[in-house]
Order: structure tokens, then sequence, then C-alpha cells
């Protein structure tokens, strides 16, 4: 979800479900180490539960960011072992990473040290067309001994030749069942599990035999999902807020972050474009949020633009 889940996303996904666990975009090491901290690690406060996701390889890399991670308030650190594309290759981390899990275990150690909040890995289930179930089970195995007890699991393979990241998401097959059977050999560990899931009756079956289930580009491409998810899932009150209401908080924040950061509105309404999937005027109402050419208006009133078509039509 790299350029994807930044703070403006987390901050409208927010919006819709208060209970869901949100990660960032992954941060590398290198960025944090050579790079402007504030820029890559500030959040809205209202983003809690927030994870930081870090991208890397040197043990004590990690353990300096992690360190910067709890300091800035994250409430969970998590190890990216599952991006297959070939610049997270070249810097040595993500997917490839699980072909070294001895190194993994000594990363996630160095980080568990160091902090208090929990250390997580996200991973695959395998690497190229190697399909053992023995692959992912020793993986987890040797990285659950150096304190990691939660593990995000992509389930399927990641091919870190020939396949873009794009086609990794879809051409290698999704085999759920090596993720239940992870549970089941390894019992006191927490597993969530992510891949392919549309709907909430996917995520129920799954949620009879795991601990969690991941989604990425479905809640991002379809957020309205996310505003059952505190009654369905957390059996708390329903989201009141409709859809309208929503998009005119996210116009509060637009005016908000404009003053404090001079943030563009349209850098921020990128991510919103989903909200009004499925209903009648929603192609003419994305062109409206996608429109440079109107900048320069404040985002209530293009707002206001967004909805003129959608009144008419009704």
């Amino acid at each position: 979800m790299m350029d994807w889940t930044d703070r403006h996303c987390r901050y409208f996904h927010r919006l819709l479900t208060r209970r869901a666990l949100l990660y960032t975009e992954m941060v590398t090491t290198g960025a944090l180490v050579h790079g402007d901290v504030a820029r890559h690690l500030r959040f809205n406060a209202e983003e809690h539960p927030v994870a930081l996701q870090l991208g890397g390889s040197e043990a004590a890399e990690l353990a300096h960011c992690a360190r910067l991670g709890e300091a800035w308030g994250y409430d969970e650190i998590n190890l990216n072992c599952g991006c297959p594309s070939e610049r997270v290759q070249r810097g040595a981390f993500g997917a490839c990473l699980m072909n070294e899990p001895q190194l993994v275990a000594d990363c996630v150690k160095a980080m568990v040290d160091v902090v208090d909040v929990p250390v997580t890995v996200k991973h695959r289930i395998g690497i190229d067309k190697t399909e053992s179930y023995e692959f992912v089970r020793d993986f987890v195995g040797a990285v659950s001994e150096a304190g990691c007890r939660t593990f995000i699991v992509h389930a399927r393979n990641a091919w870190l030749k020939g396949l873009s990241p794009k086609q990794n998401r879809e051409v290698p097959p999704l085999r759920y069942e090596l993720v239940h059977r992870l549970k089941h050999d390894f019992p006191d560990l927490m597993f969530s599990i992510n891949g392919g899931f549309t709907d909430r009756a996917e995520m129920h079956a799954h949620l009879r035999l795991l601990d969690g289930v991941m989604i990425g580009r479905e809640a991002y491409h379809n957020p309205w999902l996310l505003s059952e998810w505190d009654e369905v899932f957390y059996k708390e009150e329903p989201s009141t807020l409709t859809r309208e209401e929503v998009e005119a908080r996210m116009c509060d924040y637009m005016v908000r972050e404009a003053a404090e950061h001079g943030t563009s509105w349209s850098n921020i309404a990128r991510h919103m474009l989903g909200l009004r999937n499925g209903l009648a005027g929603a192609r003419r109402w994305r062109q409206v949020w996608s429109d440079h050419k109107l900048k320069t208006l404040a985002p209530h009133d293009v707002m206001a633009l967004a909805h003129e078509p959608v009144a008419q039509a009704a």
C-alpha cells in the first residue's frame, strides 16, 4: 500500500471505523535514519490504534526506528516481509527476507528488546514457486522464538522474478488453508489472514478459525465497507455518520491541513474517491473531486459542486 495508506487516508478510514487497526504504508529504515523523521512519522491523534510498518533488514537500524515509532506514539511496530517489488528487493528487505528466517528473527529480537509495544511481522506463505508448507512453518517458528507473537499472512506466494507487484497480488494462487494450518500448529500465536477478501461473509468464515483479517485494496476502493465493521465484528453501536457527513468532515480536515501544513486538498481527496461507489452520480462526483483546476476553491465549495449533478439527477 505504498503511497496509498498515508496519514490522510488513515484519517478518512478512521471516520468509518473506530476499532479496526490501521497500518501505515511501509517506511524504510533508511528514510528514518537519514531523512525527515517528522514527515514520515507524523500522524493524527484520531488514527489510533495505528501500527507503524517498517521495511529494513539491519537489526540495529530497525531497533532505532522501532524506538522512534514508539516515541511518536504508534501502537504497534510491524516488519514487512511480504512486499515483492524489485525496488524493495534491491534494498534487501520485504518478501526476500523469508529466505533468511534467522536474520528476521535477529531483527525482531532487536526491536522487541527496545520497545514495549507489540512487534509483529507481515509475510507471504512462500517465495517463488516453492509451495512447501514446511517453508512458512519453519519461518514462523524461527521468528516466534525471537519474541514475535502476531503474524499477518498474505496467503499467496511472492514471486521475486517475472511478476510485477500488481501481478503478485493476482497470479500466485490463494491458499488460505496454509494459514489455517499455521494457527493449528502454533495455537498460542496470533494469526491474521490477508488476500482477496471483498465481503464480510468471507471475513466471518476466516475469523472462526483465525484471530484477524487484514483488508487492503478493497478497503481503499470500496471504503464504505468499513462503516459496518464496528457493529458486525466488534458488537458495538453502529456508526451514525452518513456518506455526506463523512465527506463534510473530510472537508473540515482539508481546511485544517491547509492551515497547519500547507497541504493541498487534492492530496487528501484522492483517498476518498471510492466513498460513493455504486451510487447514482458517483462518476461525476469523482470527476469533480479529481479536477485539479478546482484546487483554488475551498473544500466545502468543491463538495457543494460535486453534489450538484447528483441532486439534479434525483
